[in-house]
């Protein structure tokens, strides 16, 4: 419970409308898009400029207060939940785009910002920006940054990170500094950008974004090829890498993702078969032809049942937006969806997806499977109802083990999630107790008192006070 002088000073910081204290408000803001947690934040708070989220730190500080920082609550691992009370600070009312620089290719947005409305914006002034989370349509480009988020173009464009060039953020100290510019190439002192990037709110709050922009494609070419095994899908994604094409999107669906996904958006995708991956070649139209002729070469010569051609950019973007509902469509047919975000280098994705199939058959499980296969990005997601215990249990030891073989195999346990709540007792397996240490030592670097976004990344036994 937070004092009625505390809110007073929030209040008077950034206005009336923009704190929210009671109870039923509060509750929306409790969760994110990860099934199973839900923490009540004390105050919500919504700055409308830098001046205002250094307005709230300040406060904060002096009352010893958390700051958990969130956009639009579209995570996937709990990073945007207060566990611990105190204030959300939500940076979705600043929601500016504040400069299209056609003559740097820069954009320049507010945290705020929706990740789909800046896409557009420059695509009007002819320029682009490629990364294309499937959240797109509600999440920010400061959530993007702070779990460097991925998408379906990522295999040949990649993440958000690749384009953030300068950040405008303000400390847990009241202090605000910007990071990196619009200069191609910039070494001087510490990376701290990059630092930032994927920091998921622990280090720093961030409310400028300037992100660069390339000149669109001129030609691309979608298609769809269908399997009765869905190894031998996988054994297609190394196959295309390996004969030198890089698609721009290469992505996967299982049996039980196409069947939920058909109930829901009703397309005209096969039921019987085993898998599909869609796949999308982009660039010049010269090199286009001869790149979507070769993956054709390659999806028949490694066993595909079908390969299809998309008739034109309307069918393109329909076979595109029923790949970004996979989540939506599989959570319909079930009280809870748990979705991970396993990620191995391509050449183990036959291997993948045949230990997904022995441990959903060992622990009695529905598994869904889809992601972007080109870059090695799966989301195995465990059809489950999350009032059963028994379920529960088995769908994390599913997971626990899955992550096993990920590892072994050279992989990581987040390719764009990020770590949040949902993760941190996997993350000192990846990176070990010395990577763990280093961690906690930039963390209290930056954050002394620990205020911003705590019980996050770390698992409760690697934290020490405050941290």
């Amino acid at each position: 419970m937070i004092s009625q002088a505390i809110l007073n000073k929030l209040i008077q910081a950034v206005g009336k409308e923009n704190v929210v204290s009671e109870k039923e408000d509060l509750m929306v803001l409790s969760y994110d898009a990860t099934p199973g947690l839900s923490h009540t934040p004390d105050v919500v708070v919504y700055p409308t400029s830098t001046e205002a989220v250094q307005a709230v730190i300040n406060i904060a500080r002096e009352e010893k207060l958390p700051i958990t920082p969130r956009g639009s609550g579209s995570g996937l691992s709990g990073g945007s939940i207060a566990v611990q009370g105190g204030i959300v600070l939500c940076l979705n009312r600043m929601n500016k785009i504040l400069e299209i620089d056609e003559e740097n290719l820069t954009a320049t947005a507010e945290a705020g910002v929706i990740t789909l409305d800046l896409a557009n914006a420059v695509l009007e002034k002819g320029l682009f920006y490629p990364p294309d989370p499937a959240s797109q349509k509600i999440s920010t480009i400061g959530g993007n940054v702070m779990e460097d988020a991925g998408g379906l173009r990522c295999l040949k464009y990649g993440v958000t990170g690749d384009y953030v060039m300068s950040l405008k953020c303000v400390l847990p100290d009241g202090s605000v500094i910007t990071t990196g510019g619009k200069s191609v190439k910039d070494v001087a002192g510490y990376s701290f950008k990059d630092l930032l990037i994927s920091s998921e709110g622990t280090l720093a709050i961030i409310t400028e974004i300037t992100v660069r922009l390339i000149p669109p494609p001129q030609d691309k070419r979608t298609m769809l090829a269908y399997f009765d095994d869905i190894k031998t899908a996988g054994k297609a994604v190394s196959s295309i890498i390996a004969a030198k094409i890089i698609p721009s999107t290469m992505e996967i669906m299982d049996k039980t993702t196409i069947n939920c996904v058909e109930d829901y958006v009703g397309i005209g995708l096969p039921r019987d078969i085993a898998a599909l991956l869609l796949i999308e070649v982009d660039g010049h139209p010269a090199v286009v032809a001869e790149d979507s002729d070769k993956v054709v070469d390659v999806l028949n010569a490694v066993g595909a049942t079908e390969v299809s051609m998309a008739k034109n950019e309307e069918e393109a973007f329909e076979l595109a937006t029923a790949r970004r509902f996979a989540l939506s469509a599989m959570a319909r047919v079930s009280p809870s969806t748990l979705m991970e975000d396993a990620t191995v280098p391509r050449s183990y994705m036959p291997e993948t997806f045949a230990e997904i199939e022995r441990l959903a058959k060992k622990y009695d499980l529905t598994v869904g499977t889809f992601g972007h296969a080109g870059d090695g990005n799966l989301h195995p997601t465990v059809l489950c109802d999350e009032r059963d215990a028994d379920q529960m249990k088995r769908a994390h030891a599913f997971f626990d083990d899955l992550y096993e073989k990920v590892l072994g195999w050279g992989g990581t346990v987040s390719g764009e999630h990020g770590i949040g709540i949902a993760k941190k007792a996997y993350l000192a397996r990846q990176i070990g107790q010395g990577g763990v240490a280093v961690m906690k030592r930039i963390k209290q670097a930056f954050d002394p008192e620990g205020l911003l976004n705590p019980g996050k990344i770390f698992a409760e036994e690697q934290e020490s006070s405050h941290v």
